[in-house]
């Protein structure tokens, strides 16, 4: 019964996290996100806060007051900046799936870029667990190359 439940609440999604765009893909609900690998922080002291993402951020970049910084974690193919690839992969994960809390019982199928390294590649696994997720799959689009 349990296990029932749980199931009802769960959902598999796929993220490509890309350079330029970050892609989610829900089954039964398509396409769900598709903006660019953008975030916007504000530096609270020692701390920095979100806030904004995806395509809100993406028209601050180059335009931001001072204290706000626009970034893309992302950059050619390899993760470089850790923390904000995480925030903002639970940010993206937590928009898919319409919630606002922890994200409960969702399986999360990730495309890394084909440049990121196995130290990334961990640190993007770990970002989605962190977010949530109860079963990470990783996978690189080179091994799909035709």
């Amino acid at each position: 019964m349990l296990s029932a439940v749980r199931g009802f609440f769960a959902q598999d999604i796929a993220i490509d996290l890309g350079t330029a765009n970050t892609l989610v893909y829900c089954i039964g609900r398509g396409i769900v996100f598709n903006e660019p690998t953008v975030i916007a922080l504000r530096d609270d002291g020692p701390r920095r806060k979100v806030i904004a993402f995806g395509r809100e951020a993406s028209s601050d970049l180059g335009k931001t007051p001072a204290g706000v910084h626009a970034i893309r974690p992302l950059s050619d193919g390899a993760v470089t900046d850790f923390e904000v690839a995480e925030e903002l992969i639970k940010l993206v994960i937590s928009r898919a799936l319409n919630r606002r809390g922890a994200v409960v019982n969702t399986r999360v199928v990730i495309t890394v870029p084909s440049g990121s390294t196995a130290v990334e590649r961990r640190a993007i696994r770990e970002s989605a667990e962190k977010a949530g997720a109860r079963r990470v799959s990783q996978e690189s689009l080179e091994q799909f190359a035709i």
